[in-house]
């Protein structure tokens, strides 16, 4: 089914042996729920860091290996054997070993041999996976026969090929296979899911999931604001773990994937009350229809198995994006480091004397999913007047900045060290500028400011950001300076690509020319 989880907590594997053990009812507030024994719960706990593997980028990886695999191993046993041996013939063998994994490819899709299920059943796969791979060559050779082109290819090149291949993917799959078991143990590949909402709605969709092939959700639990008189403790099976307001602060803690709100589509006021609160959370958001009397046309909608949802929210930057991402900030932030290698020597060298104190900066702020991260600046100001949590704005001619400090914060050159913070993982290249904790605009914290404002918090942080190269770079001492900002921040979320990223980059020389709001 790929809905219950099954897992259950060592010093409870005794006491509870069934799913529904231990759970008639439900702790009296928020932090004994999330103390709690109960199995159901210490699982979710324990895979609170444990990053969810979309299938569609574990097969989509599995893709591209063999490929690389079938394409590299048959031209290097032709560079090793059949150049030596003879005339070079580089584009007819490049080639061949191109088509070969090309209907390599095809084969495996037909036979379905790309689906986590089937990297799991390693024994039943490989047996399809290598009659697929002799009809490749089979076929290769009968292309070859009939194209009269069959003298050109060495029989002793196409042998090898087929052997070492075989070999090769069995390895691989051998690999896959104990990965992927131990993936599915773990929840990597299942997204964890909560319902919002309980009572007859929710167990009627419950039961239509648990009853549905090939999902791939596990439930931890319901959230709802109605009391125990309202809505049971246990809805089919699954415990209310608190309300709305609770669940926030559950998806903070948690690895949550997830949200399916089983409420009425004509419940827009609940409806909209619900979706305030729960879309600064970096999670897909689905609305249940599968009770719903409306009905749109058939491309309305999403499914999970056979259940009919309607997509509300959509995590940002997900699958393969966050994998083009990773990789983007990753590989420019090496090269950036390597680059200013030099020029960060030398601020080292003026900061030690210019001012007694260390040379770089630690700041506490709030990164993906509100998670504190320690953030690298180089020190601007003096050791003794430093303010961590920047209670006070740093204005024009403030005296606790350094004179090297000034031209650091003028230039920006002080956030070069937030490039191992990209490398750490914790800060992107481009994304919005990580707040420091306290800081306000006209005496009140930028939460209370803008409405919504965690929802910049739904990607990771960024060294530049959309908001800096139009000009809401520095100084957010106003309530519509940090209202544009967060504006900046939303738009670059929704709008996001690898390309953006890079406009971004190259706009940011010339942001950092506009200094009049940089103390």
């Amino acid at each position: 089914m790929g809905i219950i989880d099954t897992k259950i907590a060592p010093d409870a594997r005794k006491r509870v042996p069934k799913r529904d053990s231990g759970c008639r009812g439900a702790p009296a507030s928020f932090e004994e729920r999330r103390l709690s024994p109960r199995p159901r719960l210490a699982e979710i706990r324990r895979g609170a860091t444990l990053n969810l593997l979309p299938a569609t980028v574990v097969t989509g990886a599995a893709r591209i290996a063999e490929f690389l695999l079938i394409a590299t191993l048959g031209f290097a046993i032709y560079l090793f054997y059949v150049e030596r041996e003879g005339p070079p013939t580089h584009l007819v063998y490049l080639g061949a070993v191109l088509v070969a994994a090309t209907a390599y490819m095809v084969m495996l899709q037909v036979f379905d041999l790309y689906r986590v299920a089937a990297f799991s059943a390693f024994v039943r796969s490989f047996a399809r996976i290598a009659v697929a791979w002799t009809l490749v060559i089979a076929g290769l050779m009968s292309l070859a026969f009939f194209v009269k082109v069959g003298a050109e290819f060495s029989r002793v090149w196409i042998a090898t090929w087929y052997v070492a291949t075989l070999s090769a993917l069995f390895a691989e799959r051998l690999g896959l296979s104990l990965l992927v078991k131990r993936w599915l143990k773990e929840g990597r590949l299942s997204r964890r899911a909560v319902i919002v909402g309980g009572g007859p709605e929710a167990e009627q969709l419950i039961k239509a999931l648990e009853a549905s092939p090939g999902t791939d959700i596990r439930i931890a639990g319901i959230f709802d604001d109605r009391g125990h008189h309202r809505v049971s403790p246990m809805v089919a099976g699954y415990p209310k773990l608190g309300n709305i307001d609770e669940l926030v602060e559950f998806a903070r803690a948690s690895r949550i994937d997830l949200l399916i709100v089983s409420l009425p589509v004509t419940a827009e006021k609940r409806l909209l009350a619900l979706l305030k609160k729960l879309w600064v959370l970096p999670v897909d958001i689905r609305l249940s229809a599968h009770n719903n009397m409306l009905r749109f046309r058939p491309r309305t909608y999403s499914y999970i198995g056979n259940v009919p949802f309607i997509d509300i929210t959509d995590k940002p930057i997900a699958d393969w994006d966050h994998v083009q991402k990773l990789l983007f900030d990753k590989v420019v932030a090496v090269l950036a480091l390597i680059a200013f290698a030099p020029v960060m020597a030398l601020i080292c060298l003026a900061i030690k004397l210019d001012s007694k104190g260390p040379v770089l900066f630690r700041q506490k702020r709030q990164g993906f999913n509100n998670e504190l991260i320690d953030v690298y600046k180089f020190r601007s100001m003096y050791v003794d007047r430093a303010d961590a949590d920047a209670s006070r704005l740093v204005r024009k001619g403030d005296p606790r900045v350094t004179r090297v400090g000034r031209f650091l914060r003028k230039t920006s050159l002080d956030e070069l060290p937030q490039l191992f913070n990209v490398i750490k993982g914790e800060l992107s290249l481009v994304g919005p500028r990580p707040h420091a904790l306290k800081a306000k605009a006209e005496h009140r914290l930028y939460a209370d400011v803008v409405d919504g404002y965690f929802a910049r918090h739904r990607v990771k942080p960024g060294v530049t950001g959309w908001a800096q190269v139009n000009g809401w770079r520095g100084e957010t001492d106003t309530e519509d300076k940090i209202q544009r900002r967060v504006e900046h921040d939303l738009y670059y979320i929704e709008n996001w690509s690898v390309t953006f990223d890079l406009y971004i980059l190259l706009m940011t020389p010339v942001a950092l020319l506009k200094t009049e709001n940089a103390y």
